[in-house]
């Protein structure tokens, strides 16, 4: 048994002995020492490595993607860790956590390892969450990208204020890194830039929409100014052109050359579970994202605007964030032709009761309920016609469907989707 894993039982019989009043008292400390003790046995990787974190509400995974391949086309060794997948080198695993970065033991375990597979940069995908459990506590950082904020886990977290200081906390751990240059990247077109600009850095810079002027957003394109000149994305909506202007950001701020970015960006094709496009020989488009948030979920919807939308969606976690179930159903009245509600991640809630709270916020549209997700699918791509797009939001590339008392469901919202596009088809 490896040494982390002999610390992390005694911890958890500890947590199980000790008073649950006190233990929470004491979780902060529990946290820091995790933290600590994981560094001291993985050796402080972190010195021997550049990485740089992703935070934000959203595009944390989709900019870690393109982060990760600018970075390879200009020749670099990387690794990186994300909702997605685990990356070092040539080995990739997918994420079967459920969240984002496990915990304290796997994040130095994963820095050495990719110190030991000699790759230059690790790119690093960092939540409110995992700032708040000091899973980013004892990593020397080398650069810190802000994507954007917007309300979530504020259950969690007890306030937005909280949520948004958590998040700033990790630039002020930039801030206290040995490494130099530290480099700052933010996103300017979000209200709280600001709070992470005014951490200290050797390097700062920002992005913003305006930079891309001028740009077109098509369903299955974006094209937009880059160095004076157009360049096209593979990569669809404002959301993904700003996941883009980051990775420029940052490239160019730690000096990769501008045909480089170029290359990469031409190249880049997509990121599974994030506007995921199914394809399997129909006339109307299908398409999978982890669309979690109302603001999300509406950045989605406006990709396709142009087309008559059959959206599949349901309330993204049983036990948390309910507050958010009425404003999802909101965007989806607003946007939406037809509207089927099903099961996603009740976790230990009854799921007609985060159904109904979704209802609450719809009330212009017809709404069908289909709990088990696999029929709701399968009827979407029933009534799609030519020139309609079926949008299978809220999971993405998640691996389960937790249920009550600990159940999971073995799931792929891409894979059940192609499957059942296959029996449709098959059908005419």
């Amino acid at each position: 048994m490896r040494p982390s894993n002999i610390i992390e039982k005694i911890l958890r019989i500890a947590k199980k002995i000790i008073p649950r009043k006190l233990f929470a008292a004491a979780q902060p400390a529990y946290h820091y020492l995790l933290a600590l003790l994981a560094a001291i046995v993985y050796r402080f990787p972190s010195r021997s490595i550049k990485i740089v974190l992703i935070t934000g509400t959203k595009g944390k995974t989709s900019t870690t993607e393109i982060v990760n391949a600018i970075l390879e086309e200009a020749g670099y060794r990387t690794a990186s860790a994300s909702t997605l997948r685990f990356k070092v080198a040539e080995q990739e695993n997918r994420n079967l956590y459920k969240m984002t970065i496990p915990g304290r033991f796997f994040v130095q375990r994963f820095l050495r390892q990719a110190v030991t597979a000699k790759c230059d940069w690790v790119i690093l995908e960092m939540t409110s969450e995992g700032a708040k459990q000091f899973r980013h506590r004892f990593i020397d950082f080398d650069a810190l990208i802000f994507t954007n904020l917007s309300p979530e886990h504020i259950e969690s977290h007890g306030s937005f204020e909280n949520y948004v200081d958590a998040k700033v906390s990790i630039a002020r751990a930039l801030a206290k890194s040995t490494k130099r240059p530290r480099v700052l990247v933010a996103n300017a077109d979000d209200a709280h830039s600001n709070k992470f600009l005014e951490v200290e850095a050797d390097l700062k810079t920002s992005y913003a929409l305006k930079d891309a002027e001028p740009y077109t957003l098509l369903q299955n394109e974006t094209e937009f100014s880059f160095m004076g000149a157009p360049l096209k994305s593979h990569l669809a909506g404002a959301f993904n052109l700003s996941n883009m202007l980051a990775g420029i950001a940052f490239a160019k701020t730690v000096g990769i050359s501008p045909e480089v970015i170029r290359r990469a960006l031409e190249k880049f094709n997509g990121i599974r579970g994030r506007v995921e496009r199914i394809n399997a020989g129909q006339t109307f488009e299908v398409v999978v994202d982890y669309a979690h948030t109302a603001d999300s979920l509406e950045k989605v919807y406006e990709v396709f605007q142009n087309s008559r939308k059959i959206c599949i969606l349901g309330g993204t976690g049983g036990g948390r964030d309910s507050w958010k179930r009425p404003e999802m159903g909101k965007i989806a009245d607003t946007h939406c032709d037809e509207i089927i509600l099903t099961n996603e991640d009740p976790y230990d809630e009854d799921p007609m009761k985060i159904i109904d709270a979704i209802k609450t916020g719809i009330t212009e549209k017809n709404v069908d309920v289909i709990l088990d997700r696999r029929l709701a699918i399968a009827e979407g791509l029933k009534r799609a016609q030519t020139g309609d797009a079926v949008i299978i939001t809220g999971k993405g590339t998640d691996p389960y469907i937790m249920e009550a008392n600990g159940k999971r469901t073995p799931w792929d919202d891409a894979q059940v989707a192609r499957e059942e596009l296959k029996k449709l088809l098959s059908q005419k």
